[in-house]
């Protein structure tokens, strides 16, 4: 990451197994919020969701998202990115990619609720950064 980065005061975050929580909008509107998963491989925020799904429509409609990601150890540091779903892939990549997940957040591999379900995988470019800490 680049230090002049806006997320450089916030890398540690990014790279700790944190749960994020993801905004997007409902199709009146409202909001929607959800924790998840996430990973940033250095240029994008990347998420995961199974297709179909509230946030899965959510985000192929209305690709403007933000999400807050809380610091675990000190209360009140966060940072809040708000950008927008730019690439969305689904398949094999998709599925490594709840399996690299897991494993960050679990250290095991994915065992899915429903194994039926396709995976996508969200690519988030980050437009505006803040946050406290």
């Amino acid at each position: 990451m680049n230090a002049r980065s806006p997320l450089a005061a916030y890398h540690d975050l990014l790279e700790r197994p944190l749960l994020a929580i993801l905004a997007t909008t409902m199709s009146d509107g409202s909001p929607q919020a959800t924790p998840l998963w996430f990973d940033y491989d250095g240029e994008f925020i990347r998420v995961n969701a199974a297709a179909g799904r509230v946030k899965d429509r959510n985000m192929r409609r209305e690709p403007r998202v933000a999400l807050v990601i809380l610091d675990d150890t000190t209360p009140y540091r966060y940072v809040q990115i708000r950008g927008r779903v730019v690439k969305i892939i689904e398949g094999d990549a998709a599925r490594e990619h709840i399996d690299h997940l897991s494993q960050r957040y679990t250290g095991q591999n994915w065992n899915p609720v429903k194994p039926d379900d396709v995976r996508v995988m969200y690519f988030i470019r980050p437009e505006s950064i803040s946050g406290l800490g």
